[in-house]
């Protein structure tokens, strides 16, 4: 085999690799929830629809008012991300569906991205109450301490304490 060729090989094999490694950082695209229909969407109209009829063109709700009968949510999102990255979202839809007593639609609410909030919770720590101690401290810190509160403590042969001394 000549030199050239064994270059020729070794750059084909680092290609390879390179190629192997960059498809790691592929887009993903997904979707989660209700699948929207424009169409459909519009076509639900206060006045006019009652229950009945949007689920039957829209089909059953993402979830309906936790405290009362009178709200239907569809929600649908789309997010990106990269390779291990943390999705991020692209397009959200979140239509809500107000109903009166009798089940006719009064009003429907759409938003989008302007309701997306990022959360940041506490990363490492967990906040909690009493002492700050360390590990050593926990592990080592009662050492010569058992039964020092019992010297000359109050019992019920003695319910002054003071001890004799002896």
């Amino acid at each position: 085999m000549t030199a050239s060729r064994m270059r020729a090989g070794m750059a084909g094999v680092a290609g390879l690799a390179m190629l192997a490694g960059l498809s790691g950082c592929a887009e993903v695209r997904e979707h989660q929830g209700y699948v929207v229909d424009r169409a459909l969407v519009a076509s639900v109209e206060p006045g006019v629809d009652n229950r009945d009829s949007v689920q039957a063109t829209l089909g059953d709700p993402s979830f309906a008012s936790q405290f009362d009968d009178g709200t239907w949510y569809y929600v649908s999102r789309s997010t990106k991300q990269f390779s291990f990255g943390t999705p991020k979202p692209v397009n959200q839809l979140t239509l809500a569906v107000h109903f009166a007593k009798d089940g006719s639609v009064t009003s429907v609410d759409r938003s989008g991205l302007e309701q997306v909030v990022r959360i940041h919770p506490v990363a490492d720590k967990t906040p909690t109450l009493g002492r700050k101690r360390s590990l050593f401290q926990e592990l080592f810190g009662n050492i010569g301490a058992v039964g020092a509160g019992g010297l000359n403590a109050p019992t019920s042969d003695n319910p002054t304490g003071g001890g004799s001394g002896v």
